[in-house]
């Protein structure tokens, strides 16, 4: 009963309109007048608890870096690098995408950043080489979910904080499964444009080539000192995230010296208001997670499943299954708010490497970014790009198809997250 209560109370509010984060205060609010637990003091108790933990400040840290990069150059020099690298290839404006976006996705940690800066640089330089606008928004969409798999992704903040699991695991346990989407990004695009009959762009000289790359290497590095800094134990996550946004500031303003100390004003306006909406989404989710866990819900879920708990595999691959249309329908992090504290203890009962199935699940959840009917990614790139949604959907469709199958290869290998991850641990 507290199950479907669970689940209809959603579905209810979610269906009528209102915005998710009072959905799921409502659901909150409903599970604990059935339980007789109702009480104002114990609710505002957990969404001020929820809103005050420490880890949850590298979001906006985080979001504050991936602005001032925006802002400052940064952004720019990785894209051009990428045009100096890859785009003599045929159907090389595509790779450019791809590479730039796995580059901006360990800068940024998020895909909706990445999805704007790169629809606005790229995009119009890709339909005035003449490719297909639908195709190259595609693309630019589906590159640009790394940024929440790779990190340092926001994702993985919250998902790290709602389930309990290790946020600097998380972190180094996506990098290879993002490198495995890039991989197969790169091989659906070459199969959609080795036909291709625009003219091939001049392949750049060596000189140029080492230009491109000494003029990026300062936005590079922060990659680097984030990823090394993690695993050695210099920085923790919140502090990896302060380290991005300092670092970024003083590159922009005294290396590149494109960021004048008043566009900080509107940078900071801007990380306020992106913040205080994930926040809310955070502090919201709070009490039906913690309903969630006094009414024992994961538990009732095990005695529905328990023929499964003992094949580990198949279990995981039928919470992938589940979750792809509640991906569909529901943003990230209202998804992995309400889902991860119901689903990471029951593959811990199964013997399940949470981790493991963590970036499964961010996967799942990412892929749902660029997927109708919601598709948050998808309507940022139609927004930025003036492309209508469901051209756009048809264009990202081949790279979505080429995800789920990176997705369903993790869950029949698991070796692919687990042995790269202990390389790190």
């Amino acid at each position: 009963m507290t199950i479907i209560l669970f689940i209809s109370s959603l579905l209810a509010t979610m269906s009528i309109g209102m915005p998710i984060a009072y959905a799921l205060l409502a659901c909150g609010v409903a599970l604990m007048w059935h339980t007789g637990l109702f009480d104002g003091q114990i609710l505002a108790q957990n969404i001020l608890a929820s809103a005050g933990s420490f880890p949850l400040l590298a979001i906006p840290l985080f979001i504050l870096a991936g602005e001032i990069m925006n802002n400052g150059g940064l952004s720019r020099r990785i894209i051009n690098l990428a045009i100096a690298m890859f785009g003599h290839l045929r159907g090389g404006l595509g790779y450019v995408v791809i590479f730039a976006g796995v580059i901006l996705a360990s800068l940024s940690g998020s895909a909706l950043a990445d999805a704007a800066s790169l629809t606005a640089l790229l995009l119009p330089m890709m339909v005035m080489a003449g490719y297909d606008k639908s195709k190259a928004g595609g693309l630019i969409a589906a590159s640009s979910v790394l940024g929440t798999i790779i990190p340092p992704s926001i994702g993985f903040i919250i998902l790290g904080v709602a389930s309990g699991l290790s946020i600097t695991k998380l972190f180094l346990s996506g990098i290879v499964p993002g490198i495995l989407i890039a991989i197969a990004l790169s091989a659906t695009w070459w199969l959609s444009s080795r036909h291709s009959t625009i003219a091939l762009s001049p392949k750049a000289s060596s000189g140029q080539r080492l230009r491109a790359l000494a003029d990026s290497f300062w936005a590079l590095l922060l990659p680097v000192i984030i990823v090394v800094g993690l695993r050695f134990g210099v920085v923790t996550p919140t502090e990896a995230g302060a380290v991005a946004a300092i670092y970024a500031l003083l590159v922009a303003t005294l290396v590149y010296r494109e960021l004048k100390l008043a566009d900080l004003v509107n940078i900071l306006y801007q990380t306020a208001k992106t913040t205080a909406a994930v926040m809310f989404l955070v502090a919201a989710a709070a009490v039906p997670a913690w309903m969630i866990s006094l009414a024992d819900i994961p538990g009732q879920i095990i005695g529905l499943i328990e023929p499964l708990m003992n094949h580990p595999k198949l279990l995981v691959g039928v919470i992938m299954l589940l979750m792809i249309p509640i991906s569909m329908t529901m943003d990230l992090t209202p998804n992995v708010l309400v889902l991860s504290p119901i689903f990471v203890p029951i593959v811990k009962a199964a013997g399940v490497d949470p981790i493991y199935f963590g970036v499964l699940f961010m996967i799942n959840c990412s892929i749902g970014l660029i997927t109708p009917p919601v598709g948050t990614v998808l309507n940022v790139v139609c927004g930025v790009g003036k492309l209508k949604f469901e051209e756009l959907v048809k264009g990202a469709f081949p790279m979505i198809i080429a995800q789920f199958l990176v997705l369903a290869l993790l869950v029949i290998f698991p070796d692919l997250v687990l042995v790269p991850a202990s390389w790190f641990f």
